[in-house]
């Protein structure tokens, strides 16, 4: 891959749009006495080839690769770790051209192959039960970065075996909603220029309201995934803090615009954590919540992080109770199974443990 230098002022072609893509170039490419139709051509190159250097595009002219390679960069990561596990989720640590570090996974199934991609390093939000938060937040990614996991997963997916990406969920690092302008870039981008259908992609969130509306807004059906964790204002504060600021019934309200644009399927995210939040009055109140959108719900043991030793998954039959609740509601549910914890899935994890190797450890909290 290429290694691009943190003073590199060049301009990286992934962040633009397919739209802007073309009116770059174009102009580019006239302003240096070259043809406008070759910006056609890059554009085939970064979207059906996904092209890692210019010195790939064979059907532009010496003279027009280097042009190019002058003023503008493809800017992918370089792989700073790549781990497998028996289940065959695949785990990638990428180094970003200033040493940042993010995570992408590829998560395969019998019918389909779905990416989980990163919209920040680090991130923000504190949510008590996720490790990402734990070496804290660094920066936004911009959309070329968002972007450039989905093409370096998809070259290392079909070099190793693993097929087409058939799906893509904005669930990695970072809370995507709180980086609006370059995930809503990368969607564009993920869509129209690399032909993943809108119904395949997912942004989730803990409940960024403008976010949503604005994601309810665009013409494109992507679909939202809401990390509820709690049908209760009060409990949910204490696991999301943002909470505070948009409490549930404006985020409710939120949810419902983005229901009425129509097509668009909203999942609700449960962490199931032992003793706090998996109480057996809260599954009708979850299971009232979930009817009122049509919502999916996904159950999902809770994995242990450094910071909370005390807290632990909820009992196999307590899970089961809450999805028996759910179905008897008409709630469609499913139990998620936990991935690639050998390889420390999770999400946040293995940045983690990359910045305790680099720093000599990382306070907690």
């Amino acid at each position: 891959m290429i290694a691009r230098a943190v003073d590199d002022t060049r301009t990286d072609l992934l962040a633009f749009t397919p739209d802007e893509l073309q009116q770059e170039l174009v102009r580019f490419f006239e302003a240096h006495g070259e043809r406008a139709f070759r910006a056609r051509q890059v554009a085939r190159w970064l979207y059906e080839e996904c092209a890692r250097d210019f010195s790939d595009m064979t059907d532009l002219s010496k003279g027009a690769r280097e042009l190019l390679a002058t003023h503008y960069v493809i800017g992918e990561p370089e792989i700073d770790t790549v781990s497998v596990s028996t289940d065959r989720t695949a785990k990638h640590l990428w180094r970003l051209h200033d040493g940042e570090l993010v995570e992408s996974v590829l998560i395969p199934t019998e019918d389909r192959l779905t990416l989980c991609i990163s919209s920040q390093a680090g991130c923000a939000m504190g949510c008590t039960f996720c490790a990402t938060g734990w070496s804290g937040f660094r920066r936004n990614l911009t959309a070329g970065e968002i972007v450039a996991q989905y093409r370096a997963s998809r070259r290392w997916a079909e070099a190793n075996g693993y097929g087409p990406i058939t799906n893509i969920v904005y669930m990695g690092m970072g809370e995507p909603l709180s980086n609006r302008p370059a995930v809503m870039a990368s969607l564009t981008i993920l869509n129209h220029g690399y032909g993943v259908g809108a119904r395949r992609i997912t942004v989730s969130t803990v409940g960024v309201v403008p976010g949503i509306v604005e994601l309810a807004r665009r013409q494109e059906q992507f679909k939202l995934a809401l990390s509820l964790h709690a049908p209760d204002e009060a409990l949910r504060r204490e696991l999301i803090p943002l909470e505070k600021r948009w409490p549930l019934p404006e985020l409710m309200e939120a949810l419902e615009e983005f229901d009425r644009a129509g097509g668009r399927r909203i999942t609700f995210e449960y962490t199931m954590i032992d003793g706090v939040n998996d109480a057996e009055d809260l599954a009708p109140r979850l299971a009232a919540m979930a009817s009122r959108f049509k919502a999916y719900v996904n159950l999902i043991p809770f994995n242990p992080i450094p910071w909370q030793p005390t807290w632990g998954p909820s009992k196999p039959a307590r899970i089961r109770h809450f999805a028996r609740v759910l179905e008897q509601a008409g709630v469609d549910v499913a139990v998620r199974e936990p991935r690639g914890r050998d390889i420390d899935a999770a999400c946040g994890q293995l940045r983690a443990n990359a910045l305790v190797q680099i720093e000599g450890g990382v306070s907690e909290g």
